[in-house]
C-alpha cells in the first residue's frame, strides 16, 4: 500500500521499504533516455566541475576537484589576446561487462570546459600548474602594481 501516489506513473513509496524515496528520480529517468539523455549527462559533467577562484597579493588561484582525472586527461590553454584561461579535459564512461547490473550511477562522465578572464594585471608568461590527489591548482601571478607617481619638489631660486 502506498501512502503518495505514483509519481509520473513511475512507482509508488511503500512506508515500509528500506529504499530511500528520490524526488528526482523521475527527472533522472527522463534524462537516462535517448539522444537527449546523453546531452544532459554531457552538460552535467561541465556544469558539476567545482573550481574555486582565490585572488592573493600575488597571485590568482584557480583550484579544481578532478577526482579520478590523471594529469594527461587534463588540458589547460591561454588565449593571449583575450586573457581567457580555459581548463578542459574528459572524465571517461568505464567499461561496462554484459552481466553487470547497475543500481544507481551519480558519478559525472563526460567532456568538462570552464573558462575564466584573466584581469589586466596578471603575469601570462608565468602560469603554473600542478595535479595532487585529484586537486588541480593553476597559479596565475600578478603584476607589482605601479607605484603611483610621487610629486617632484622644485627648488625655487633667488
Amino acid at each position: 500500500m502506498s501512502i503518495i501516489p505514483s509519481f509520473l506513473g513511475r512507482r509508488s513509496l511503500d512506508p515500509f521499504s528500506l529504499e530511500l524515496w528520490d524526488p528526482f528520480q523521475a527527472f533522472t529517468d527522463l534524462a537516462s533516455g535517448g539522444p537527449s539523455g546523453q546531452f544532459v549527462k554531457e552538460t552535467s559533467a561541465i556544469a558539476n566541475t567545482q573550481i574555486d577562484w582565490k585572488e592573493t597579493a600575488e597571485a590568482h588561484i584557480f583550484k579544481a576537484d578532478l577526482p579520478g582525472l590523471k594529469k594527461e586527461e587534463v588540458k589547460i590553454e591561454l588565449e593571449e589576446g583575450q586573457r581567457v584561461l580555459q581548463i578542459s579535459g574528459e572524465r571517461s564512461k568505464e567499461e561496462e561487462e554484459k552481466n553487470d547490473k547497475w543500481h544507481r550511477i551519480e558519478r559525472s562522465r563526460g567532456k568538462f570546459l570552464r573558462r575564466f578572464r584573466l584581469p589586466e594585471n596578471v603575469k601570462v608568461e608565468e602560469i603554473k600548474a600542478s595535479m595532487e590527489n585529484g586537486v588541480l591548482t593553476v597559479t596565475v601571478p600578478k603584476q607589482a602594481e605601479p607605484q603611483p607617481p610621487q610629486p617632484k619638489s622644485i627648488e625655487i631660486s633667488g
